[in-house]
């Protein structure tokens, strides 16, 4: 097996490869500042393998619900004059705790959902005229009141 140089960079094709994002997308990325590439005299894009892990943020942060908007405000965060550190992405990371908890608990509440009114307001359910009756919930604003966390009016 051949020993990998970890300092040549990549083309986007290798790129989109190690990383299972669609080389249009890297380009999309680039284009918004999220990554970086040099170009050959050719006018190729050559990415440091640093990018890798940058593309992971990136596809991390849009499962957890971030736009790329957020996402480039965190990458910002990162220093430029070096390969960014475990520390580094630590620091990132932590302040991300909450979000995601704050995630986790929308997600549940719609796993809960699934079985149970999800508050709309809607009194046409045999079920929404004991959980919801003479739409109460539409008081406390517009949605779905109780999949967005709010407490259940009782009697």
């Amino acid at each position: 097996m051949e020993e990998l140089d970890i300092h040549k960079p990549l083309t986007v094709g290798e790129l989109a490869e190690r990383t299972g994002v669609a080389a249009s997308a890297l380009r999309f990325y680039e284009e918004r500042g999220l990554i970086h590439a040099e170009r050959t005299a050719a006018g190729h894009r050559r990415y440091a393998r640093a990018q890798i892990r940058r593309v992971a943020f990136i596809v991390f942060a849009q499962r957890v619900g971030f736009t790329l908007e957020e996402i480039l405000a965190e990458l910002d965060k990162l220093p430029r004059d070096r390969v960014p550190t475990g520390a580094d992405w630590d620091r990132l990371t932590d302040a991300w705790s909450e979000r995601i908890a704050e995630r986790i608990a929308e997600l549940e509440r719609l796993k809960r959902g699934l079985t149970d009114c999800i508050g709309c307001g809607c009194l046409s359910l045999e079920r929404c005229k004991i959980l919801n009756p003479y739409d109460r919930a539409a008081r406390r604003g517009s949605g779905p009141r109780y999949w967005l966390g709010d407490r259940r009016l009782r009697g």
